[in-house]
């Protein structure tokens, strides 16, 4: 029996070293490839990292053919493709967990943390998009437009949050979670969008956090030569 446990365990070790690596494709300067970056270096998942770019055209190929919303990030898993940044890091829980558990166990628990999931993605993320193509559009008053609006929307999620925040470490609590993963690109960018006030502390305080946090500093770093491109101005004190 001892052999045979040896064997089985000796063939399981060759079957995962023979499986073919996980693939994300994305850009290291956009928020939502980045929740997903963060997701991984959190659990030191390995994977193949396919940046979609002009050098790059054979990723935009394939990653267009697996999927033609040309939506990214996508993740693709032995010929599975997962799409959406929440969903991504759920089946990684699921299909390729590690030491830190992204998705309490706990059903109440857990909900909580997807509702803070799609608060950032909403309500922060959104308006910071809305606000950028505006800007990217050339237009000055669509620009001013979409930058009111934006502005207007992130005030509301900021007070929001500020009370939100109180007692936590994390946007649920102790533990850092998918949520986190969401906040983290949401508040970055939202921050260079429409400055949080002084009079939010524990937002600022929150995002500082975020961007100490080893796996979001990070994605932050590897698409630093990117800053060039946000067309709100990228600050230099992050």
């Amino acid at each position: 029996m001892a052999k045979l446990e040896q064997y089985l365990e000796a063939h399981q070790a060759a079957l995962g070293a023979a499986a073919p690596p996980l693939a994300l494709y994305g850009h290291p300067f956009s928020s939502y490839t980045q929740k997903v970056l963060t997701a991984l270096y959190e659990n030191g998942t390995p994977f193949e990292f396919r940046c979609l770019g002009p050098d790059t055209p054979q990723h935009a190929a394939e990653w267009q053919r697996r999927w033609p919303l040309h939506k990214f990030p996508l993740l693709v898993d032995a010929g599975r493709d997962v799409a959406e940044s929440s969903i991504i890091i759920e089946y990684l829980q699921m299909a390729h967990p590690g030491p830190v558990r992204l998705l309490p166990s706990d059903v109440q628990a857990a909900l909580d943390v997807r509702f803070m999931d799609r608060f950032f993605d909403l309500h922060v993320m959104t308006p910071m998009q809305h606000a950028v193509g505006g800007a990217l559009s050339g237009n000055a008053t669509k620009k001013a437009e979409a930058l009111a609006h934006a502005s207007a929307r992130l005030d509301i999620a900021y007070a929001w949050l500020e009370r939100h925040l109180a007692g936590k470490t994390w946007a649920c609590g102790a533990e850092f979670t998918l949520a986190d993963c969401a906040a983290a690109p949401s508040l970055f960018y939202a921050d260079w969008t429409h400055r949080i006030a002084e009079h939010y502390p524990l937002l600022r305080a929150y995002r500082a956090r975020l961007l100490a946090r080893p796996s979001f500093a990070r994605a932050v770093e590897e698409a630093r030569q990117f800053r060039p491109l946000f067309p709100l101005g990228a600050p230099d004190r992050d």
